[in-house]
């Protein structure tokens, strides 16, 4: 029979901190914990009790300074040596000299010296010794708690590392990825994630040796369905079973049922030897399952290894609920944002364009939304805005400003500042919006122009104006507070400007501009040189080429909102200009 392990305190023991503590204090060698230079950090008991020094007597002090000397009890100074050789290299090694007590005896010993790396990099050094180095079995017997601490160290930075990945990305198929990287091969030949979905179950990852892609990707897919009376380890697991381990045996017989058909020829493939499985999260919320396997019959796992196992089964499956549950908001918000994304009027002879680009896998998505519409004196109004946040209130907050702002401009046919104005007086009391930031213009004019465009700014990065002949100005002007600052007893200014034939001008979210690593100046600096090199692409093309040519990295979403002035009747000629070419996208529109 496959052998379950406990569920209780002692399963997830040998991953917790003061399990480490119990281990430090109780081994009965000496240990000294050596930062990089070789001081000492912490000793255990035994070590005081061999050396008859306190913790405190020693902390701070270079071990080979204060305790390495001669068997007369000379200093060792400037003489190369294999404990000092050790130290400062940080190698691995084993020796047998004389250190000094406390009490001014000098006492032979055996040590055994550690590196202790993070992320590759040596961080300090462990030193295990004893105190009779002519007796044989306790050199014998401090290699064998060498080994074990060791092994019991590097078990615990498997946790530590694979807890640290998990966090740092909120993908679920990025977080598989690397756990995969983690536990193959370090502590298994293959592994295979199954998580529960709305669709059933669904093998999610399978991970093996280097060369295997093409077997990997065989056994990935749906799972048949869970059967409630299968005695299947696989099964059992899924349904809140404890962890299992198996050996040759508990993988040989017969399945009872589809899934534990697909989970033995998985195994039976692989030529495993030695499996353990384990649920993914807690006892009241399982996840799914993760499978461990090894091929070699010489390295089974053992009861040790399942404790870790479950441990990170837990860590996996916590990690995991929170990656679907952010998959789940973003699609959300990305769809409400999407959905609120109205079609663009086409007044007369102008053309607007609009995009959207959402962020990237594994970022928030955020508020950013653009509009524009028909006033009831002919005008046309321009927005995009921005609600400070990222994450489905943003996206909910969005919505609740889009639609009072769309109303107040409606309401009263007014400048620009003062619908902002209202609009910020409504803020506190109809919305949760902490802050957001906004334009809102007006394109003033008769059909055949000229236009001017009337605006106000509440925070936002100010509008480019790019005219036909490369051109290109921020206008900087109109600039007040932002929205929801409660500051609404100060009046937003307005300005005006004429909008040039054939210029374009363009509104944008502060994603186009800030990417992480540089500074906004060079970001709008950026912008303005690329818009400037596209002022004769029709407008279509100016949105597409504009996105495609800032730097990735952006972790926030992108929205735009461009308009294309035409070409005055007596400037028009024979033949329309290239940029007036009547070219509309769909709201949200992307570049392929």
């Amino acid at each position: 029979m496959a052998q379950s392990t406990s569920d209780g305190q002692d399963r997830w023991g040998a991953t917790r901190p003061e399990f480490w503590r119990e281990v430090f204090d109780h081994l009965g060698a000496g240990v000294a914990v050596l930062d990089s230079s070789g001081r000492i950090l912490a000793v255990n008991p035994a070590a005081e009790e061999l050396l008859d020094r306190t913790t405190s007597a020693m902390s701070g002090q270079n071990l080979h300074d204060a305790l390495h000397r001669h068997a007369g009890g000379a200093s060792i100074t400037d003489e190369p040596c294999r404990l000092l050789t050790a130290l400062t290299r940080h190698v691995r090694a084993r020796g047998g000299d004389s250190f000094l007590r406390g009490d001014g005896y000098v006492i032979p010993v055996t040590w055994f010296s550690d590196p202790v790396t993070r992320n590759g990099e040596v961080v300090g050094m462990t030193v295990l010794f004893t105190g009779d180095a002519s007796d044989r079995d306790a050199a014998d017997g401090l290699a064998a708690h060498v080994t074990a601490l060791e092994d019991l160290t590097d078990r615990l930075a498997l946790a530590t590392e694979i807890a640290t990945a998990l966090t740092q990305t909120l993908d679920t198929e990025e977080a598989l990825a690397r756990l995969g990287r983690l536990l193959v091969p370090r502590l298994a030949d293959w592994v295979a994630i199954d998580l529960r979905t709305d669709e059933g179950i669904q093998r999610v990852a399978v991970t093996g040796p280097e060369g295997h892609d093409a077997d990997q990707e065989a056994w990935r897919g749906p799972l048949p369905a869970l059967d409630e009376h299968s005695r299947s380890s696989l099964v059992r697991v899924l349904h809140g079973g404890e962890p299992v381990l198996m050996g040759p045996a508990d993988i040989a017989p017969p399945p009872d049922s589809p899934m534990a058909a697909v989970q033995t020829g998985f195994l039976r493939a692989l030529g495993a030897t030695s499996a353990v499985i384990v649920p993914l999260g807690t006892v009241r919320r399982v996840t799914g399952a993760l499978t461990l396997a090894r091929t070699d019959a010489a390295r089974p796992f053992d009861a040790a290894e399942v404790s870790l196992i479950s441990d990170i089964g837990r860590r996996v499956g916590v990690a995991i609920d929170n990656t679907l549950r952010f998959g789940r908001q973003r699609q959300i918000a990305e769809a409400m944002q999407r959905n609120l994304l109205t079609a663009l009027p086409q007044p007369g002879r102008l053309r607007l364009a609009a995009r959207y680009q959402p962020a990237p896998a594994g970022s928030q998505v955020g508020g950013d939304w653009y509009d524009a519409f028909l006033l009831r004196d002919g005008a046309i109004a321009l927005v995009i805005g921005d609600v400070i946040g990222h994450d489905l209130a943003a996206a909910a907050g969005m919505a609740q400003l889009h639609g009072m702002l769309r109303a107040l401009a409606w309401d009263r046919t007014e400048p620009p500042s003062a619908v902002i104005d209202r609009l910020d007086q409504a803020i506190p009391v109809i919305t949760k919006v902490p802050l957001a930031t906004a334009v809102l213009a007006r394109i003033e004019g008769p059909e055949e122009g000229p236009w001017r465009l009337r605006w106000t700014n509440a925070g936002h990065p100010p509008p480019l104006l790019v005219t036909s002949d490369g051109r290109a100005e921020y206008l900087e002007q109109g600039q007040g507070l932002l929205l929801g600052t409660g500051l609404s007893d100060v009046s937003r200014p307005d300005a005006t400007v004429a909008l040039p034939p054939r210029s374009t001008l363009l509104f944008y979210t502060d994603g186009l501009v800030e990417v992480p690593g540089t500074d906004l100046d060079t970001g709008m600096g950026r912008l303005r040189r690329h818009a400037a090199a596209l002022a004769r692409h029709p407008l279509d093309d100016f949105c597409d080429h504009v996105l495609a040519r800032m730097p990735p990295g952006t972790a926030d979403d992108i929205a735009l909102l461009a308009v294309r002035i035409p070409a005055v009747p007596d400037d028009r000629g024979t033949s329309p200009h290239p940029m007036e070419e009547p070219v509309t996208p769909a709201p949200g529109h992307q570049p392929s």
